[in-house]
């Protein structure tokens, strides 16, 4: 039997607006940093500028892979070193400056996929998936959000993430999830998880001898159910959190017949 889905995907526009919105927050956070030289320990080895010129980076690379230039890690275990060299190589480590190239990277990538319309084409990614540019928007929403939360943690100030565009997020992050199977630890791994984000939206993912398809239209008996709060799920997937203290909390619940599956679906990816 068919399960069923209650996910309505965000528009272009929710997410260009929600793109808009987080860098700006991101680039207020940074600029208002009183050491840029600053540790960010969630980021080991990087400091404040660090993070932001990597980030800052970002999108002028997604918008020449939509255009079919650039360069992306064919596998994410190269991501480390992609992002040490693009740290490295930075044109300035100036934060004002940065900001320009982060504002004007970002314009003229959404100016793209406003004219790709309902055209989107499919743009090399890391990990070699093709990925639909305008989804992909996802993930650059998650650079913003989540280095933003690794910043202002180290800031010791709040960071409070809209529930909403964790949405928006996981859209872009199935689009790669293939591409971050780690096969060492889902070698021969058959099982179906339903994920849910509470009030929001439900997947399932589906294993099949260390094969990952997300949300098939067939997904038969779930293995096991989970449901998390939304930011919640967010910063776990991310690595950001210890999954416990959420399961102490209520803000992570598992159940179903096989329930202690719930703990090994994060191993079965490469952290980011």
């Amino acid at each position: 039997m068919r399960h069923p889905l209650s996910n309505t995907p965000p528009t272009r526009a929710q997410m260009a607006n929600a793109a808009s919105r987080a860098a700006e927050q991101f680039i207020d956070l940074v600029l208002s940093a009183p050491d840029p030289a600053a540790p960010v320990p969630a980021t080991p080895g990087w400091s404040i500028t660090d993070v932001f010129g990597h980030v800052a980076m970002e999108p002028a690379r997604y918008r020449d892979l939509a255009r079919g230039k650039g360069n992306w890690p064919t596998r994410v275990t190269d991501l480390p070193a992609f992002n040490a060299e693009q740290i490295r190589t930075l044109p300035t480590r100036n934060r004002t400056e940065l900001a320009a190239i982060l504002r004007d990277g970002l314009a003229s990538f959404l100016n793209i996929i406003e004219g790709f319309g309902d055209n989107q084409p499919l743009m090399n990614f890391d990990g070699d998936q093709r990925v639909r540019a305008d989804r992909s928007l996802g993930t650059l929403i998650g650079e913003f959000v989540v280095h933003g939360h690794d910043i202002a943690k180290a800031l010791g100030r709040p960071w409070p993430i809209p529930p909403h565009v964790v949405p928006m997020i996981t859209l872009g992050q199935h689009q790669v999830l293939p591409g971050w199977i780690n096969s060492t630890e889902a070698a021969g791994h058959t099982a179906t998880y339903e994920f849910r984000l509470r009030k929001l939206a439900t997947h399932i993912y589906q294993f099949s001898d260390g094969h990952l398809t997300i949300d098939p239209p067939d997904p038969g008996r779930i293995d096991v159910h989970i449901s998390a709060e939304p930011v919640t799920a967010l910063l776990l997937n991310y690595g950001r959190i210890d999954p416990w203290l959420p399961t102490l909390t209520g803000k992570l619940l598992a159940w179903g017949r096989r329930p202690w599956l719930a703990g090994r679906l994060v191993t079965l990816f490469h952290p980011a």
